[in-house]
């Protein structure tokens, strides 16, 4: 695993002497050693590379990587810009294209939010090949509350963007009356219809951020 190495380690340094961090890296290492694991060890901190903690403005939470060949790289909901856009991101777009009027792009790679302030964090950092939530479990979710609950200490305006009820379940953690939590269905073909069409979180965080004198987020992910 590449190490973190910017603010967010003065933050959150202290998980990795925890006893449940040891167990949590020599299961991670015994599974890369045996299995295909996604996204590769030296993505699996891309978000804080990315997106360090004095510039985060925006959190969007998922669940745990893509579990095809390819497809994760340390960013929710983003794949590489070879990789065809996945369905939930096919209606992440759908939905910034009817809320901001945003063009749909031809790939799905986020960094430029990532770039922006947009902390793209997946509660479970890891998984294996084809195994769907197979990291669940393991130590992670330890990990990445500590790193909601940094976010949410922090003493300026930050959006939280929770689709789907796990993400959802993160909500009790954000009691911090400076920060605006935004709530829909989780956007995968299954759920997007029930209510995260139509839910409006570009343009609402957009409004929030300007309102606090915050640049907005530029959303529009360009062509490749």
């Amino acid at each position: 695993m590449s190490a973190i190495d910017n603010d967010w380690l003065d933050a959150i340094g202290n998980e990795f002497k925890k006893p449940y961090y040891a167990d949590l890296y020599r299961f991670v290492r015994s599974e890369y050693m045996h299995y295909v694991i996604y996204p590769k060890a030296d993505d699996i901190f891309n978000a804080f590379h990315f997106t360090p903690l004095n510039e985060v403005k925006v959190v969007i939470l998922g669940q745990d990587p893509y579990h095809n060949e390819g497809q994760a790289h340390g960013l929710c909901f983003s794949v590489k810009q070879e990789v065809d856009i996945p369905p939930s991101l096919v209606n992440i777009y759908k939905e910034l294209q009817e809320d901001l009027g945003c063009s749909i792009p031809n790939n799905g790679y986020l960094e430029k939010w990532a770039r922006q302030g947009v902390l793209l964090l997946n509660t479970v950092l890891t998984v294996r090949a084809h195994r769907a939530n197979s990291h669940q479990g393991k130590g992670w979710e330890q990990f990445t509350d500590a790193v909601i609950q940094a976010v949410n200490a922090q003493d300026r305006p930050i959006v939280f963007i929770l689709w789907g009820r796990p993400a959802q379940m993160k909500k009790s953690m954000l009691n911090n009356p400076k920060h605006l939590i935004l709530e829909a269905p989780h956007p995968s073909p299954l759920s997007a219809f029930r209510g995260f069409f139509g839910s409006k979180p570009f343009s609402k965080t957009n409004q929030f951020l300007i309102h606090n004198g915050i640049k907005p987020i530029d959303w529009q992910i360009e062509n490749k």
